[in-house]
């Protein structure tokens, strides 16, 4: 998914875009370039996951910000995440499992949303953007990538 330039008082457009397979990666980008858009949301699923590095460099080679639900994709040279802390979640995981095999009926454990948010912004990639991130925006960061 894309989406325009935001602005105050604009209305944002959204441009839903489907990738497949990884072989129309590069078509896709070079389209979300074409139609001008301000950024790219790449959201889930295993063969984006596996296929992180060729994203992350379709978006760098089209100067498109990138923003993933994953960390993993801004350690490759994506711009930012913000998502649930994998590591948070696991731990979490590990709680039930144990109240599981002490004999909890799963059916009878309470659903939990994410507690545990990470920013994680790669000032490299910002630079090769041309983007400046604010330093309050900085200061909230999780992590960030300065190499």
């Amino acid at each position: 998914m894309s989406m325009g330039p935001i602005r105050p008082g604009n209305v944002t457009q959204l441009k839903i875009v489907e990738a497949a397979a990884p072989s129309v990666l590069e078509s896709v980008f070079s389209a979300l370039r074409t139609d001008k858009v301000g950024a790219v949301l790449v959201l889930g699923g295993g063969a984006f996951y596996l296929n992180r590095a060729q994203i992350v460099d379709l978006a760098l080679r089209n100067r498109l910000p990138s923003v993933f639900q994953n960390r993993e994709f801004v350690e490759a040279g994506g711009l930012l995440s913000y998502a649930p802390s994998t590591t948070a979640n696991y731990r979490r995981a590990a709680f039930f499992v144990d109240k599981i095999l002490k004999g909890a009926k799963p059916a009878d454990l309470p659903v939990e949303q994410p507690t545990k948010f990470e920013l994680v912004i790669n000032l490299k990639t910002a630079k090769a953007l041309g983007l400046t991130i604010p330093p309050s925006l900085l200061q909230r960061a999780d992590q960030v990538i300065d190499p």
